[in-house]
């Protein structure tokens, strides 16, 4: 059991989220996102920070604009080799682990940890 990466995604309103995107991208701390397309508007950033990243593997910064079906919420993802063998382990330690979806070529578990802090493990599906 392995870790891989870690993922950071925070969604806020548009307004927020676009200036968190400025603050890291290339006018600020110069991280460089992922192209996304042309668009009308923010409609989101991701910021891999390895290479592993740019191949669904490995770390990155996720920023979204809030709307009806995607409120306001920081989550913690933890990228694993294994989501099932972590989600097995979890449960034997007593963690109420909810899932798997499988999505986007990933295994997904979620976790509820402290202070409400949504936090999901997942691996690349086979």
């Amino acid at each position: 059991m392995k870790v891989l990466g870690i993922r950071f995604c925070k969604v806020a309103k548009t307004d927020d989220a676009k200036a968190i995107a400025d603050l890291l991208g290339e006018k600020g701390l110069g991280l460089t996102p992922t192209d996304m397309g042309e668009t009308d508007g923010f409609n989101g950033a991701v910021f891999p920070v390895d290479e592993q990243a740019k191949r669904g593997l490995g770390s990155w910064i996720e920023l979204w604009p809030a709307g009806e079906n995607m409120p306001e919420m920081t989550m913690l993802q933890i990228v694993v080799d294994d989501a099932d063998a972590f989600a097995e382990r979890a449960k034997k330690n007593g963690l109420d682990v909810k899932g798997p979806d499988d999505a986007h070529g990933e295994r997904i578990y979620y976790l509820e940890g402290a202070g409400g802090l949504p936090i999901s493990f997942q691996s690349k599906t086979q």
